[in-house]
C-alpha cells in the first residue's frame, strides 16, 4: 500500500471541502460562454476552436496558473489532418445482376483514411460478425480467413454476455467500439469496412452517426507507406437490409449468427464499389496546458492531471434551422469544471507537494485525438504522472446524491476514492449504462493506455428531490434528441450544484494523491499497468 502523509488532510476533509471555494456559479458562467453561439460550436481547426482555446488559456492565466505548453506557451500543438468526404461520394453494392445505390447521408456516411484527394474501391464483401479477435475470451470472428483487399461488413458492439469473465458481462469492452473495428480491419489488410448501424448495437441513433461522420473528420497524419482503409463507413439499418437482401439474408439473421463462438466469416458474393472525393487540410489545433506548482522541491516535477475536452462539432448540417453544434453539456460543462478547479487549486494558501496539470484537450469527438497525442508526447513524463482525472458531459440538474467513477476500482487509488465518497456523503454507484462503453469513449482512456491511473468523475444517477428514475429519463431524452445535435444548448434554468460537487470530489482526490509519498498505480495484473509502451489498440480494458 502506498504510504501517505495526508492523514491530517483526510481527517480534515469536511473543513477542506468548504475552504476550496469551488463555485457552481462560476462553473455556470464558463459553461454559458463556452457554449454560446460566439464559439461556433468549438470546431477543431476552426475559428470557434481557436476562440475557445484562447478563452481557456486566458482563464488559466487569471487563475494564477503557469503556462505548461510548448516553448513557454499555454499550448501543445496537435498535428491533425482534416478529411471531409464531399457530397459527390458514391457507394453501391452489386450481386446477381442487381445493384443497390446508397444515398450519401440518408443511407451511408464515412471517410477514406488514405488521406488522398480521391479513393476508389471495387472489392468483394465479407461479413465478419463483430470483427473481433480476442484470444483471452477464446473469440475469433476471422477464423484464419484472408480478408486482404476485401470490404468487411460487420456490426459494432460485441457478443452479448452476462458473465463478467466473458467480454466483461454487460459492460462494453474496447473490442465493441467502432474505433477497434477499423483498427483490426486495417491490421488484417482489409480495403474497407461497412458498419451496419442499429441503435441497440451502437448505443445511439443514426442522427448521431450522421452528425459526426457526415462532416470533416480529424485524423493523425498518415506516415508514408502506412496502410489505411479506403473506406471507413456506416450504413443505416434499412440500407443494411437492402445490402443483405442481395444475398437473401437479413440484419436480424446475421446479428444472431454473430453471437456464436462458432461463427465463421461469410463471403456475401457482393461487389462493393465506391468513389470518395475528399477535401484535405492541415488542421491548426492544440491542447491547452496549465500548471500549478507543488510545494515539495523533490516532488514538484510530478503531477496530478485534470482534463476535459474543449471541442465539439462546430458548424454543421442544419437541424430545425440551427447549424451551430454548441456542445453545452458535451463538453462545456467539463471545461468549466476544469477552469474552476485550476482557479481553486491556484488559490490554495498551502500548495500540496506535487503539482497539478490542467489539460483542455482537442479532438475528443474525432476519437480522442488530442489526449491520444498527449499520451504519446507527454508534457510531463508518464513515469512522473501520478493520476489523471477527467470530466466529460455532466448534467446540471441540481444536487446529486451519488457519483460514478468507473475504472477507479482498477487502481490503487480506490480505497481513497471510497473514503472521500463517504466523507462527502456521496454514494459510489456502478456505471448505469455499462453497455455504452463510456470508459473507452472519453479522454481518460488515452491516459490509461499510456499507463497512467485514470478515470472520469461522471454524472450521478440520483438527484435530491427528484424521482429515482429522473436522471435516467433525462439521459434518454438527451441521448435521443440532443447528443451531438445543435439542441445541446445552454439552459438558464440549469442548476449547477452537481458540477460543483463533482469538482470538489475530484479536487479532494487530487490533493490527497498530490501529498502521498509514492505514485498510485493500476492494480497488479491490470492490462493498463504502468509500462514503457501503451497496450495494443485492441487490448481489452471511444463517441462517434
Amino acid at each position: 500500500m502506498v504510504k501517505s502523509i495526508g492523514i491530517v488532510l483526510i481527517a480534515g476533509l469536511p473543513a477542506l471541502a468548504q475552504d476550496t471555494g469551488l463555485s457552481a456559479e462560476r462553473i455556470r458562467i464558463h459553461t454559458r460562454f463556452l457554449s454560446s453561439d460566439v464559439m461556433e460550436g468549438r470546431g477543431v481547426g476552426a475559428r470557434g476552436g481557436r476562440l475557445a482555446t484562447e478563452y481557456i488559456a486566458a482563464q488559466f492565466a487569471l487563475a494564477g496558473a503557469k503556462p505548461a505548453g510548448e516553448n513557454g506557451t499555454w499550448f501543445q500543438k496537435v498535428p491533425l489532418v482534416g478529411v471531409e468526404t464531399t457530397p459527390e461520394a458514391r457507394l453501391s453494392a452489386t450481386a446477381a445482376g442487381k445493384t443497390v445505390n446508397f444515398r450519401w447521408l440518408e443511407d451511408w456516411v464515412g471517410s477514406s483514411l488514405e488521406q488522398v484527394p480521391e479513393s476508389r474501391l471495387d472489392a468483394e464483401a465479407v461479413f465478419v460478425g463483430h470483427g473481433i479477435t480476442a484470444p483471452e475470451y477464446r473469440w475469433d470472428d476471422f477464423k484464419g480467413t484472408d480478408v486482404r483487399g476485401k470490404v468487411l461488413v460487420l456490426f459494432t458492439n460485441e457478443p452479448a454476455s452476462s458473465d463478467p469473465k466473458f467480454f466483461d458481462g454487460r459492460a462494453l469492452t474496447y473490442y465493441g467500439r467502432w474505433t477497434y473495428k477499423y483498427e483490426e480491419a486495417q491490421r488484417k489488410g482489409a480495403l474497407g469496412v461497412i458498419i451496419i448501424h442499429t441503435t441497440p448495437t451502437a448505443g445511439y441513433g443514426w442522427d448521431v452517426v450522421k452528425g459526426s461522420w457526415g462532416r470533416e473528420q480529424s485524423f493523425t497524419r498518415r506516415a508514408a507507406g502506412e496502410p489505411a482503409l479506403a473506406l471507413a463507413s456506416w450504413v443505416t439499418r434499412d440500407a443494411g437490409e437492402k445490402l443483405l437482401a442481395l444475398t437473401g439474408r437479413s440484419v436480424d439473421e446475421l446479428l444472431k449468427a454473430s453471437e456464436s463462438r462458432d461463427f465463421r466469416p461469410i463471403p456475401l458474393g457482393i461487389r462493393i464499389r465506391g468513389v470518395l472525393p475528399t477535401r484535405l487540410r492541415e488542421q491548426d489545433t492544440r491542447n491547452v496546458a496549465a500548471l500549478v506548482e507543488g510545494s515539495d522541491p523533490k516532488l514538484a516535477d510530478e503531477v496530478v492531471i485534470y482534463s476535459a475536452h474543449w471541442d465539439h462539432l462546430g458548424i454543421g448540417l442544419p437541424v430545425n434551422g440551427d447549424n451551430i453544434y454548441n456542445g453545452a453539456i458535451d463538453n462545456a460543462t467539463g471545461c468549466a469544471i476544469l477552469l474552476e478547479l485550476a482557479r481553486a487549486w491556484a488559490a490554495l494558501p498551502q500548495k500540496p507537494r506535487r503539482s497539478a496539470l490542467f489539460l483542455a484537450v482537442t479532438a475528443e469527438e474525432a476519437g480522442l485525438r488530442g489526449s491520444e497525442y498527449y499520451g504519446r508526447h507527454p508534457l510531463v513524463p508518464i513515469a512522473k504522472t501520478a493520476l489523471a482525472l477527467n470530466y466529460d458531459a455532466l448534467y446540471p440538474l441540481g444536487r446529486v446524491k451519488d457519483v460514478v467513477v468507473a475504472g477507479a476500482e482498477r487502481t490503487t487509488v480506490w480505497p481513497l476514492v471510497q473514503q472521500i465518497a463517504r466523507r462527502t456523503e456521496l454514494a459510489i454507484k456502478p456505471d448505469p449504462r455499462p453497455e455504452q462503453g463510456s470508459y473507452f469513449r472519453s479522454d481518460h482512456f488515452s491516459f490509461a493506455r499510456a499507463g497512467i491511473p485514470a478515470f472520469s468523475i461522471e454524472r450521478g444517477t440520483e438527484f435530491a428531490g427528484r424521482p429515482a428514475d429522473y436522471a435516467q429519463k433525462w439521459f434518454e431524452k438527451f441521448n435521443t434528441k440532443s447528443y451531438h445535435q445543435p439542441s445541446d444548448e445552454f439552459q438558464e434554468d440549469w442548476d449547477f450544484t452537481a458540477l460543483e460537487q463533482a469538482a470538489q470530489f475530484g479536487m479532494l482526490i487530487g490533493l490527497e494523491v498530490a501529498n502521498q509519498n509514492g505514485l498510485p498505480d493500476w492494480r497488479p495484473g491490470d492490462s493498463f499497468h504502468r509500462q514503457a509502451e501503451p497496450p495494443r489498440a485492441g487490448q481489452s480494458g471511444q463517441a462517434p
